[in-house]
């Protein structure tokens, strides 16, 4: 179990993956907020806002966004090889990309699948991104019009349809106290 100061703590990653609109953005930052309040160095890999920076150039054919996933994974192992607590935020659809992201972050990975049922997603719809889905303006939307492969073996499921994001950074935090990554208190505070 991690007790020491932040010099000596192992960071670790915490894969937040769901259809859109599951909540992941809004259960990084969450998460975040509750690690960073414990004193972790945290940083969130959000897949919309690093799409932006990292990969621009790509599309959202499966090669490419299982090549934007392998980016994302990189960075993550860098971060978590330097101590900070890291949370990817990111649709992730194919169980490939998921496999791959676990081999290349090599330590301390976490899947969590924020498992929620498109109808709930496609009502909250916080970009919009299913109404324009619909309208014919974007293809290729996950769910929508390219699959989201469930996952085979997540590490923890989170019903995010029906829990706050509040207890399922709980629910999260329980998980990492389990697995020695974070002291127990955090994780009920």
């Amino acid at each position: 179990m991690q007790t020491g100061g932040p010099a000596e703590r192992k960071g670790f990653v915490v894969w937040l993956e769901g259809l859109p609109g599951s909540g992941k953005t809004t259960l990084s930052q969450t998460l975040g907020e509750r690690l960073r309040s414990a004193g972790w160095k945290v940083e969130i890999l959000d897949g919309d806002a690093v799409r932006q920076m990292f990969s621009p150039e790509l599309g959202f054919t499966r090669k490419d966004r299982e090549f934007h996933a392998r980016r994302v994974s990189y960075v993550a192992r860098m971060l978590a090889r330097n101590g900070v607590a890291t949370i990817v935020a990111m649709v992730t659809p194919y169980e490939t990309s998921r496999q791959a992201a676990r081999a290349d972050v090599e330590i301390a990975f976490e899947e969590v699948w924020l498992r929620c049922p498109i109808e709930v997603c496609r009502a909250r719809d916080p970009k919009g991104l299913y109404r324009r889905a619909d309208g014919g303006e974007i293809h290729r939307m996950t769910g929508v019009d390219d699959p989201f492969e469930e996952p085979l073996n997540p590490d923890l499921i989170v019903d995010t349809a029906n829990v706050t994001p509040a207890k399922s950074a709980s629910r999260i935090l329980e998980h990492l106290a389990n697995r020695g990554y974070i002291q127990r208190v955090l994780a009920t505070a």
